[in-house]
């Protein structure tokens, strides 16, 4: 299966945190046989279209924030016919967690995406196991 990981940083700079988290997600999909690619939201003027599913990862916009960066959002809206696939949403942490996660599961679902799963990962272990878990199969 073809699976992409994009993720979207705070802002423009400050990528490392949650590039190693997606770097890890890689790396557990690749030990389930699939093949697994990686996205800069703010690098890339990529079509999601040929992917069969996408895990997508923001930071909030500071750490008392419950706001995903708008990247999110512009990157959604230019990325090809993204409505009926399936995804994941993960956020790398901040003070309001589950009011984040839920902003970055709206942008998503407004698009159309059928989410599947969302997490909070702080740690790159934490998404390579679930990287080796993660369910990308289509069950019919």
């Amino acid at each position: 299966m073809q699976v992409c990981i994009v993720y979207a940083a705070a802002n423009r700079n400050s990528s490392d945190r949650i590039r190693n988290i997606a770097q890890s997600f890689q790396k557990g999909l690749e030990m389930q046989g699939h093949q697994a690619e990686i996205i800069n939201a703010y690098d890339e003027d990529t079509r999601l279209t040929r992917y069969d599913y996408v895990v997508l990862g923001a930071e909030p916009v500071s750490f008392f924030s419950a706001r995903i960066p708008e990247i999110v959002k512009k990157f959604l809206a230019q990325s090809g016919t993204i409505t009926g696939k399936r995804c994941m949403a993960f956020i790398t942490g901040g003070l309001r967690k589950g009011k984040t996660l839920q902003n970055l599961m709206k942008a998503m679902e407004g698009e159309g995406m059928i989410l599947k799963l969302s997490e909070v990962i702080k740690k790159p272990d934490e998404a390579m196991a679930i990287g080796k878990r993660l369910n990308v199969e289509r069950n019919f």
